[in-house]
């Protein structure tokens, strides 16, 4: 019997990471647009688990702030707005360009081999999306996000701080939920093929080479102008937390 409740345990909890990713990668996405209900039994029956799992993933979303729980109103996505879009921006610079920093001086040749391995697959995956163009799929560019995400990782992977990485994580996905839904608009992929590539080649090169004010400076760089681009499209006629 108790063999049967461990196991019960811990089928519930592969079942929770499960429902926290599939429900994390459509906020993320803009399939959940900001302020509206994540009722259980609405996501029970798009996505075929049961409320006691639900209920962990989103408890766990609460936590990284990317849904929020009213009384008696059960879980809702979190809003957003450009006032917000820059809190985590500057945030993120904060902790990103520090723990950046920490990585420069105490990384080894394999952050060194990280660093220039993923900027490798990102340009591969950003180049093939670019060919693409408007017949790029979703899941090519989930992808060409996923490596993105591995690129900015392997940058701070070596700061020595693990509340540092818990941190730098939450930060990308709350400015990952601005970037996403301008990532294939014709405004964004301007912005894209002039200068998405050469930045973050020139940051990792930079990082490589040691030098350290001109990397951190890069990255922060990079982070501002990302929020510049969105907040551009916006005012061009985007809608905010809508895929356009």
């Amino acid at each position: 019997m108790a063999s049967e409740n461990v196991t019960d345990r811990e089928t519930d909890q592969t079942l929770g990471q499960l429902a926290y990713d599939r429900i994390r990668s459509d906020i993320l996405k803009g399939h959940f647009e900001p302020g509206s209900p994540l009722r259980l039994q609405a996501l029970k029956d798009r996505y075929g688990f049961s409320f006691s799992p639900l209920r962990e993933a989103l408890n766990r979303l609460q936590s990284e702030q990317l849904v929020v729980s009213y009384a008696a109103r059960g879980f809702r996505v979190t809003e957003i707005s450009l006032e917000e879009m820059w809190d985590a921006i500057d945030t993120r610079i904060l902790i990103d360009c520090e723990a950046f920093r920490r990585s420069i001086r105490q990384g080894d040749d394999d952050w060194e081999a990280r660093v220039m391995g993923s900027f490798h697959a990102l340009s591969r995956a950003f180049e093939r999306n670019m060919e693409l163009g408007d017949a790029v799929t979703e899941d090519q560019v989930s992808q060409l996000e996923d490596r993105h995400r591995a690129y900015h990782g392997a940058l701070v992977s070596a700061s020595g701080s693990n509340w540092m990485r818990v941190f730098s994580t939450q930060l990308y996905n709350q400015t990952q939920r601005y970037r996403w839904p301008y990532f294939t608009t014709q405004g964004g992929n301007v912005f894209l093929k002039k200068s998405y590539l050469a930045e973050h080649r020139e940051i990792a090169e930079t990082a490589v080479a040691r030098k350290e004010e001109e990397a951190v400076a890069l990255m922060a760089k990079g982070f501002r102008r990302t929020g510049e681009i969105i907040e551009e499209l916006l005012k061009g006629g985007g809608t905010l937390g809508r895929n356009p």
